[in-house]
């Protein structure tokens, strides 16, 4: 039978229980063990309950404290990944398996230190930008094995992310953008609609000049474009694991959205729509009314790296300036402001959830609205 504890932290109080498991097959007893980190005695005594069921079914496995990051890490994500979406699963655990388990994997959890835990973060920092994004998920698992009692304090806790050399010198004039300017934008576009496949403009277009991601542009169907009202429904995303695909519902609320479409992008997903239609046809599918508008040969959709792929096709052999993908849509955003959107049309274009994000697009403003605002103050100042 367990027995339940109020004990305090430094953040308040937790509650923790101690049971006991196994015999000791020295002293002929059973262990006592202990499970600590929650915030209530209701939530501490539901654990419990399910731990004693276990131990009377059988089925009860006992943390040992020489378990290493990997096993804490498997049991944790077991724990965590039904709570989080297939194609979130993937990209977490592909964060760990490249940056996170080379450095802690095999260690066991009780040797590994503070200090070590910071070395390996300078370590990180050095290697990618997304350092904050890597402790953030390394620190779960160590918090995990607090509240399991397989380790007393997190190691990870009050590390520092190191800054980087860059960001104390000027960056005037260092081209590092991942956006393109107007003149630039159309220049990629009449390559694509000179030499490209009229597919390949048409969904190059739409991210533009809609800022859709390309797992909701991949997603599309006849059915997400409304003729009457000219607009979009962006719900769903495009997920590909291995050789299987499916479309997942758009994971919050502001981004699953419908988007008004201006009457160029229109005619052009029109046209796309019923070139779709013939060909299918021709292929004897004649049943495939709602069919999606970019597609393979086979009707099946474009892999997610197809747009990466092409994009960088393209710039490389007309020796554009270099951006991404995603930099499309923050092109998308900046030219928006620049043409006098406000940050809360600009927001609920792109389905941002945090006007934060949105916030940090406005701040990488184009030149000709750097130029502008300089112009203007000049002119303030001479009337």
């Amino acid at each position: 039978m367990a027995s339940f504890q109020k004990y305090k932290t430094k953040d308040g109080y937790k509650w923790m229980y101690k049971y006991y498991t196994t015999v000791d097959p020295l002293t002929g007893k059973k262990k006592q063990s202990t499970k600590r980190g929650f915030d209530t005695k209701k939530e501490a005594q539901l654990d419990a309950g399910q731990m004693e069921q276990e131990i009377a079914n059988g089925t009860f496995i006992e943390y040992s404290k020489n378990r290493t990051f990997e096993e804490v890490y498997q049991q944790w994500f077991d724990t965590h990944s039904p709570t989080i979406k297939p194609s979130s699963r993937k990209a977490v655990r592909s964060k760990f398996k490249r940056h996170i388990l080379p450095y802690f994997g095999k260690l066991r959890m009780q040797d590994i230190t503070k200090p070590y835990c910071q070395e390996v973060v300078n370590k990180i920092a050095k290697k990618i930008k997304s350092v904050d994004n890597m402790r953030m998920y390394a620190n779960q698992v160590f918090e995990y094995a607090v509240k399991m009692d397989i380790i007393a304090k997190n190691p990870m806790q009050h590390t520092v992310i190191p800054k980087n050399e860059a960001e104390f010198i000027a960056t005037e004039g260092i081209e590092d953008r991942n956006y393109w300017e107007k003149l630039e934008l159309k220049q990629f576009l009449n390559i694509l609609k000179k030499e490209y496949s009229f597919r390949d403009y048409v969904l190059f277009h739409l991210l533009i000049y809609t800022g859709a991601r390309k797992g909701e542009a991949l997603a599309l169907h006849v059915s997400d474009i409304d003729v009457k009202n000219k607009t979009m429904s962006l719900t769903k995303t495009l997920y590909h694991e291995e050789d299987a695909y499916s479309f997942l519902t758009s994971k919050t609320a502001s981004s699953r959205r419908s988007i008004s479409l201006d009457d160029i992008t229109f005619k052009l997903i029109q046209k796309l729509i019923t070139s779709e239609k013939k060909r299918l046809l021709e292929l004897g599918e004649i049943n495939n009314q709602d069919h999606l508008l970019f597609t393979r040969q086979d009707g099946t959709p474009l892999r997610l790296a197809y747009p990466n792929d092409k994009l960088a096709e393209i710039i490389k052999k007309y020796k554009l300036h270099e951006i991404t993908v995603h930099g499309l849509r923050h092109t998308h955003a900046s030219l928006q402001f620049e043409a006098g959107a406000t940050i809360k049309e600009v927001q609920e274009q792109l389905g941002h959830s945090d006007i934060k994000t949105t916030m940090n697009i406005y701040t990488h403003v184009t030149k000709a609205v750097k130029k502008r605002t300089a112009s203007r103050f000049s002119e303030f100042m001479k009337s």
